[in-house]
């Protein structure tokens, strides 16, 4: 199944394979993740089952699916038209024909440092929660819906003095805020102390205690920033951690987000993720190949001429029982429509024939397709081919007369020039005949006298004139009167 397969495409297939694979493969990079994506392949999954419901014989589910694919894609182009031009538009061509996103998933850790830092400058206190596993649901109230990008603009507009949900925490997950305004549960414990620093009193204020009690009930960290004491605090588990530079926060953030092993994860889901896109993108377009240049079959039946190969020094072909072998052939209808009549030829090879008559059987081997166009039948199954070495001979050349003179006249005296001519033909042919005719020359009309031009009968036809001979001779012959049987008795 696979040799025939393989056997079965061209160099021109293994190019419109790998450019429309390759094609498709960019599109699912660009657009993986959009609406647009997520449409193409509902309708990839239309198109798979028109198929399935083509190769069962359901007519009417065909037809639907197809009619419905072919909307369906054209409908994709008008409605998310905008979609796709902030697609495209976003990158460079260099991106758009072999580009990779390099973003993670994560959280933009960068910014939350820069941010807390910032606010801790400013006097803004903060309390910035970034989840775990676990689910915040059951442990925080209130609250309000944001879904934003994060950024330090954003976080410092959030809990500048002046706004409403300022006092309130914020929920960050991935690169968006998700939440703000949101109510913490308190510790329980009696003394919350910071670590590293024993100078700090034994108790914190409200926005410590919270942070504490949602460390203390899930696995989420909490970053809280000291409006009076312009510090950084740290809640994590059983423990709250005084903060003492970037470094020392952007280390904890990293191990609570596990973003060593979280990019490295990512690297490998997403170098698995490239190359599953990549051999689903070859594997569906090979199908779609498959379908149309198997699943589809074309009969066509071709009149090919015979072309002969391989003639001994010398040697002609005189005759042949057929010019053209009728060959029909099968394929896809889009294969057997683009057939050029230079992709297929009938070869004999001559190298083994002799002077007569030879019989040549028409095998596969003597016939040339493109791959993908498959042989049915040859008709006829051989051909014969008579040859011979071609030589030259003198020969007299002949007045063939017909019809009747009347009966008082009578044809005295013929000259032909020239008298003899030189034919080229095989030796064996040239062997038999001694006397070169002319075309037939009719009586019945001739009265008297004259000259004619007549050509040569050349039979067979295999027969041609010299070069130095011409193919035509002017005839001279003289009509006289004869007595009839009345007069002679008289005498």
């Amino acid at each position: 199944m696979i040799s025939s397969f393989l056997s079965g495409m061209r160099w021109q297939d293994v190019i419109d394979i790998t450019l429309n694979s390759y094609i498709l493969f960019r599109l699912y990079i660009l657009f993986r993740g959009t609406t647009v994506f997520r449409i193409i392949t509902g309708i990839v999954a239309l198109w798979c089952f028109q198929r399935v419901a083509f190769a069962f014989g359901l007519i009417v589910t065909s037809w639907v699916l197809q009619s419905f694919t072919a909307v369906a894609a054209f409908i994709i182009i008008i409605v998310f038209r905008n979609e796709i031009r902030s697609v495209l538009q976003a990158k460079n061509l260099k991106a758009i024909l072999w580009g990779f996103s390099n973003e993670t998933s994560g959280t933009p850790i960068r910014i939350v440092v820069d941010s807390v830092f910032y606010l801790a400058e400013k006097g803004c206190g903060a309390l910035i929660v970034l989840p775990g596993k676990e689910d915040l649901r059951d442990f925080v109230r209130g609250g309000i819906p944001w879904h934003g990008v994060l950024s330090r603009e954003m976080l410092t507009t959030i809990f500048w003095h002046d706004n409403p949900v300022h006092d309130g925490a914020v929920i960050i997950k991935g690169n968006q805020v998700t939440r703000v305004g949101v109510i913490l549960p308190l510790s329980e414990r009696e003394n919350v102390m910071p670590l590293y620093n024993d100078a700090y009193p034994s108790y914190f204020g409200t926005r410590h205690r919270a942070a504490a009690g949602l460390a203390e009930a899930t696995d989420a960290l909490v970053i809280v920033v000291s409006e009076e004491r312009h510090d950084i605090s740290v809640a994590r588990g059983s423990e709250v951690i005084q903060i003492r530079d970037k470094d020392e926060l952007t280390g904890i953030i990293r191990e609570h987000s596990g973003v060593h092993a979280r990019e490295t994860g990512f690297r490998t889901r997403k170098r698995l993720e490239i190359t599953a896109a990549a051999l689903a993108s070859f594997l569906f377009i090979t199908g779609v190949w498959f379908s149309f240049s198997q699943g589809l079959d074309t009969m066509i039946t071709l009149d090919v001429p015979v072309e002969y190969m391989n003639r001994a020094p010398g040697m002609e072909i005189l005759d042949t029982s057929v010019n053209t072998i009728s060959l029909d052939l099968s394929g896809s209808g889009t294969l057997i429509k683009s057939l050029q009549p230079d992709q297929i030829h009938v070869k004999l090879d001559l190298a083994g024939a002799v002077a007569g008559r030879n019989t040549f059987t028409i095998t596969r081997e003597n016939i040339t397709l493109p791959p993908g166009v498959f042989l049915k039948k040859v008709h006829p199954p051989a051909v014969v081919a008579t040859l011979d070495f071609l030589t030259k001979k003198k020969l007299p050349v002949q007045v063939d007369w017909v019809g009747k003179l009347p009966d008082h006249l009578t044809i005295s005296d013929v000259h032909v020039d020239p008298s003899e001519v030189t034919v080229i033909g095989g030796r064996n042919i040239l062997n038999r005949i001694s006397t070169i005719y002319t075309e037939k020359v009719n009586v019945d009309n001739i009265t008297r006298s004259g000259t004619l031009t007549v050509k040569l009968a050349l039979n067979p036809a295999s027969l041609k004139i010299d070069s130095d001979s011409q193919n035509r001779v002017n005839l001279r012959y003289r009509v006289r009167r004869c007595m009839t049987d009345s007069l002679k008795a008289g005498l």
